[in-house]
């Protein structure tokens, strides 16, 4: 075959796949794979931007040792380098290497060593003893252990991959504190399970030998984590896996549970006890892997009841997991844990596809700060006419019930009422006022529509949690809290967070952030309505950037009193517990008049490529610059967008540059034009070209431009005309053009036979857009 007329198909199958075959691969283990690495970033309309695949990816005992990026043989094997090298430092691989079957090319990602490869190419063991000059037995025992798949029902995304991989590694060197930090969302569950099912099957544990299977603890600060992992873990025999919780211990005559390998508590279960700690009952060396959930939270702190029980457990190996990377306020977690082993962060899962992206909706108004001038009642309290308060006195120093009322019917207003919706409080109090606010002006009828779930709530709360949790389940639709649900909660269908408190810290902000961005089908976005100016935390330099170097922890450690229970179960550390000791707050009741001259002035964030905010001036001048390279002048702009197809092109090359569907409405409205073609809107950014609203340009093709088809003709074309004035362009894509024929006539059969063929009917269609667009 001429090497012209070869497709990438055969080059893999004639040329490529005999050379890897030749030198053993796809055999005594190794494996040969195509791996599609991301789906690419969650865009409007179901739609995706460009997702990965590597063409081959090469494991051996476990490890993915290279990325090989193929071409057909017509074209240069250095076409497939930028590919491979990219894949390559996604997936942790050693070796990048391009290849047309005629000639192939090699990188070291680790040396930076590069050149033609001459077959052939290296076996499985060469490979290997390249990638590992340092060999380790337990890698080779824990490459041995297949991931749990459920039988290949589902795969480990590529990060966690690496985030296994790492922590194996580090275990293997004989580390005993390490850490991994990954984004909400990208199931640090998951991974703890994979490496707890690698230790389990190899029988790692701290004697070096395999001679038993390890003890592994999973420590979490709230039941409902301790239950979402524990159920994580039913892949392993029954009696490997116990609960260290209250009803079990009680079972069994007071004394917790040892004969198990697998072991799930919360802390303040580990640290409560009738004589002593429950953690007190095992010995030191008892445990050989400890895995400390949402380790940010104060596992790690220096002064803290945890810290005292990690320590006393410190012959174990210990991973923290956490989605924090910010040391500025968790210093004590990176100085305890060290450097991450791994690192995912939230902008990487987003525009991978692996995470929902969201949008910020700033609610500004006229009371979002409030002083007192003698015309509003005093309902309780004392207040002085000019006293001032922000808006970290509103609930807690002072109560306007009207204030909040007003907030709960501007969010409702403007939200689908049918999505579930998370809403942050500033108290447990608060929490239930807005609770009964959003009952009273909710537009159903169902009296759980909205609940409130904190510390007090108990299991009442976490009933309501679980039905929440429930994607079957509509009911309730909203809940509202104050800390609880910062954390850990695996709600997949968040639509909507609304943050009606301040947020005291980047760690926090992220954490709520994270309630939002996990995926469901049908779910584009989420959206984040700040009525706090949270979104602030943007410009911090430290959002979602690389991890500051720790502080060291200053001062002596102060042991801390034990912990208060609350509904049977203490209260997580900085989570909610019972509000602060009794006092008089301030209660005011708004005037008619003030109460009139509340507004709210709503504005979105918008974001650069490298996920930092961008003022709406920036956002235009990037959408400017982004144009100028794909678009030449005016007349080319009108050429492309008059032909539907070419229109369809160029729309896909901006939702490449990240301006979807959704950025694209935001346009017009930025450039005040929610009525015109986005043709109009183009046009004004790049040519200053004052646009023409859509029934305009519909009226110009309606007043004569049409008389040449016949009157069949002419009425679909008006029918389609109106469509695209009431809904905007999409309605001229040519994929449109069977459905209005379908719609007018039954069936496209039947259109084609009323307006002589369905070539005449696709002239007419591109006829009229021409017209449409001609000036």
């Amino acid at each position: 075959m001429n090497i012209n007329a070869e497709t990438e198909a055969d080059t893999r199958a004639e040329r490529i796949d005999p050379a890897l075959a030749a030198s053993g691969w796809g055999r005594n283990g190794s494996k040969v794979r195509r791996e599609v690495i991301c789906p690419g970033r969650i865009q409007s309309g179901g739609t995706r931007g460009k997702g990965l695949s590597a063409d081959y990816v090469l494991i051996h005992k476990g490890q993915k040792l290279a990325v090989l990026e193929a071409k057909r043989a017509g074209v240069s094997h250095r076409n497939g380098v930028g590919q491979a090298k990219d894949y390559a430092t996604r997936l942790g691989s050693r070796f990048a290497y391009a290849s047309n079957g005629l000639k192939w090319y090699q990188v070291d990602m680790t040396s930076g060593a590069e050149g033609d490869l001459a077959l052939p190419f290296p076996t499985p063991d060469e490979l290997w003893d390249l990638t590992f000059a340092v060999q380790n037995e337990w890698r080779e025992r824990f490459g041995a252990v297949d991931f749990e798949t459920d039988g290949g029902k589902w795969e480990l995304r590529y990060y966690q991959h690496n985030a296994i991989t790492a922590a194996l590694e580090a275990l293997g060197k004989g580390d005993r504190r390490i850490l991994l930090t990954l984004a909400t969302g990208t199931g640090k569950t998951s991974i703890a399970f994979q490496i707890a099912w690698k230790l389990f099957q190899a029988k790692w544990n701290l004697t070096g030998e395999p001679t038993r299977r390890p003890r592994i603890l999973f420590l979490a600060d709230r039941n409902i984590l301790a239950d979402q992992a524990y159920n994580a873990f039913s892949a392993f025999p029954n009696d490997a896996v116990t609960r260290i919780d209250p009803d079990t211990i009680r079972k069994n005559g007071g004394k917790p549970p040892k004969n198990a390998s697998l072991f799930f508590t919360i802390f303040q279960t580990f640290m409560t006890g009738e004589d002593e700690p429950v953690y007190k009952q095992y010995a030191p060396d008892f445990f050989d892997f400890i895995v400390i959930d949402e380790c940010h939270r104060g596992g790690a702190n220096d002064q803290s009841e945890w810290r005292h029980l990690l320590e006393y457990f410190a012959p174990a190996a210990q991973l923290g997991l956490t989605a924090t990377p910010k040391r500025k306020h968790n210093a004590d977690t990176y100085a305890y844990f060290g450097e991450p082993a791994y690192t995912y962060a939230l902008r990487d899962g987003i525009e991978d596809g692996f995470l929902t992206p969201f949008k910020v909706r700033q609610m500004a108004s006229t009371i979002d700060e409030y002083v007192y001038d003698g015309s509003d009642d005093v309902i309780a309290g004392e207040i002085e006419t000019g006293e001032a308060f922000t808006e970290g006195d509103f609930n807690t120093r002072i109560i306007i019930q009207d204030r909040e009322l007003s907030r709960v019917q501007e969010f409702m207003r403007l939200i689908d009422q049918r999505q579930k919706t998370l809403v942050f409080c500033a108290t447990q109090d608060h929490a239930a006022l807005v609770r009964d606010l959003i009952n009273q002006v909710k537009e159903g009828s169902n009296p759980n529509y909205c609940h409130r779930v904190t510390a007090d709530d108990g299991a009442i709360g976490e009933q309501h949690l679980r039905d929440f949790q429930d994607n079957d389940k509509t009911i309730p639709t909203i809940l509202t809290t104050s800390q609880k649900l910062s954390t850990g909660v695996d709600a997949r269908n968040v639509r909507h967070i609304v943050l009606m408190r301040p947020i005291r810290s980047m760690i926090e902000f992220k954490q709520i952030i994270g309630r939002g961005t996990r995926t469901f089908e049908g779910k584009d976005f989420f959206t984040i309505w700040d009525f706090v100016k949270a979104h602030e935390n943007f410009n911090d330099p430290e959002w979602d950037g690389e991890p500051l170097e720790p502080e060291p922890p200053t001062g002596p450690r102060v042991p801390s009193d034990p912990p208060t229970v609350v509904n049977g179960e203490p209260p997580a550390p900085g989570g909610d517990g019972p509000d602060d000791a009794p006092r008089e707050k301030i209660e005011v009741a708004l005037s008619d008049g003030t109460i009139r001259k509340i507004r709210y002035v709503a504005s979105t964030t918008y974001w650069s490529a490298d996920g930092k905010p961008i003022s709406a001036a920036e956002f235009l001048k990037r959408l400017f610059g982004d144009l100028s390279v794909i678009v030449g002048d005016e007349d080319q702009l009108r050429k492309v967008w008059s032909d539907p197809d070419n229109r369809e092109h160029f729309l896909g090359q901006l939702s490449d540059r990240g301006y979807d569907q959704d950025r694209l409405d935001d346009i017009r409205l930025l450039v005040d034009a929610p009525e015109s073609d986005l043709f109009d809107v183009l046009s004004y950014i790049l040519f200053t070209n004052a646009p023409k609203t859509r029934r305009d340009r519909a009226e110009g093709v309606r007043e004569g431009r049409i008389d040449t088809f016949d009157e069949e003709t002419q009425q679909l074309l008006m029918i389609i005309l109106k469509a695209y004035e009431a809904d905007g362009e999409s309605e001229l894509a040519t994929k449109k053009l069977g459905q209005f024929l379908v719609a007018r006539y039954g069936s496209i059969g039947e259109g084609k036979e009323k307006l002589g063929g369905l070539a005449a009917v696709s002239a007419a269609f591109r006829k009229m857009q021409l017209t449409l667009y001609a000036d």
